[in-house]
């Protein structure tokens, strides 16, 4: 009984670990962007986040979703296969808002190994 217990936990996890060795792997050139000081005369502001997706398998974008309705995320539905790379454009309007500091986070959801990352834009809108 002990010689299948022991075989059946070594046959789940070598196979854990195959699968791990299949996955698709996010990697971003930066997470985090500061668009400086700018004027509310000027308030739409864009950046573009690259990423390369470092894994064995296709990488899906599930959801990019901003964490306030003043900053949209653009990106591609297509998978990125492996070595390529893909970008997600990120717009912040600052029409209408307070001026001053600001820091807003960007959650990227996919299929890769690190599930969920987190990206980040700032800047002072100045009057």
């Amino acid at each position: 009984m002990k010689k299948m217990l022991l075989i059946a936990v070594l046959l789940m996890s070598t196979f854990a670990f195959a699968q791990a060795q299949g996955q698709a792997e996010i990697k971003f050139d930066k997470v985090e962007h500061n668009f400086g000081t700018f004027s509310e005369k000027n308030p739409v502001q864009e950046t573009t986040f690259t990423f390369t997706n470092v894994g064995k398998a296709p990488l899906v974008l599930n959801q990019v979703v901003a964490s306030c309705g003043c900053t949209i995320p653009a990106y591609d539905k297509k998978p990125i296969a492996p070595g390529q790379k893909g970008t997600i454009k990120v717009t912040y309007n600052g029409k209408g808002k307070f001026t001053g500091h600001f820091k807003k986070s960007i959650t990227v959801r996919s299929n890769a190994t690190t599930e969920m990352v987190r990206l980040y834009v700032s800047g002072e809108m100045t009057e």
